[in-house]
């Protein structure tokens, strides 16, 4: 029987190994395509990759190839998901502005309160994995802390251990909310990105509902509503709703 386990470990692991040193063989032919400005060859490449992993990095060098070949909508797809994944990386958000700004509908988003603006910041202050390991941190030091206060025989210590105790468990219940918002917003708000060069907004999922307004590809909206067959209730970053056909879009 041990043997059967060994075997079958050593199996696991050549099979991992494999794994692992195909994409990173892959991810260099696609960098070095990159480097050479050939896109169209590392496109292939790193959607090969994308299609095994969900490294926000493959997923943004991937919206950036595709920007090099005027896919705007494409760039944005694969920017939008490399940004789902980790909202505080700089270089994502940027290229991410850079890009929308190609797109022709210019939408101005809905006025929201400073504290609700604020929240949001924060919650995307890091990725969903650096808030992890900040409160598991802040959860540890707490501990150090209320042993400082508890056994030090020092009163300014005990003050100090005290305090700071205090400090990260308070620090640490607000990581865990924000790290639970913004995993709660991954799961829960559905959004996709227009491929379509111009979709038209109708008023109920059917050809014969009255148009309401024109959207263009790489156009960002939030699904509402995916309970029909061959039709999407979505809202734009003003406020407005409509419907849409299911194939002009791509889901993030």
């Amino acid at each position: 029987m041990k043997q059967y386990i060994i075997i079958l470990s050593c199996l696991i692991s050549f099979a991992l190994n494999t794994y692992a040193n195909d994409n990173v063989s892959l991810k260099a032919q696609a960098d070095s395509a990159y480097s050479h400005e050939q896109y169209d060859k590392a496109i292939k490449l790193y959607e090969k990759i994308a299609q095994k992993t969900t490294n926000y990095k493959i997923f943004y060098n991937l919206g950036c190839s595709y920007y090099r070949t005027d896919n705007i909508a494409k760039s944005i797809l694969w920017l939008e998901r490399a940004s789902r994944l980790n909202p505080s990386d700089e270089d994502v958000q940027f290229n991410l502005v850079l890009v929308r700004n190609k797109t022709i509908d210019k939408i101005t988003p809905r006025h929201e309160m400073i504290i609700v603006s604020l929240f949001k910041k924060l919650v995307n202050l890091m990725s969903l994995k650096s808030w992890s390991i900040v409160c598991i941190s802040l959860f540890i030091f707490s501990f150090v802390f209320v042993s400082l206060f508890f056994f030090s025989n020092i009163l300014s210590l005990r003050k100090i251990g005290l305090f700071m105790s205090i400090l990260c468990i308070v620090l640490c219940i607000i990581g865990n909310i924000c790290a639970y918002q913004q995993r709660s917003l991954a799961r829960n708000h559905v959004n996709g990105v227009i491929m379509a060069p111009a979709v038209t907004v109708k008023s109920t999922p059917t050809e014969s509902g009255s148009d309401l307004f024109v959207i263009h590809e790489g156009t960002r909206v939030e699904i509402k509503d995916s309970s029909m067959k061959d039709w999407l209730e979505i809202q734009i970053a003003d406020g407005k709703i409509g419907w849409i056909q299911k194939n002009t879009l791509e889901l993030i």
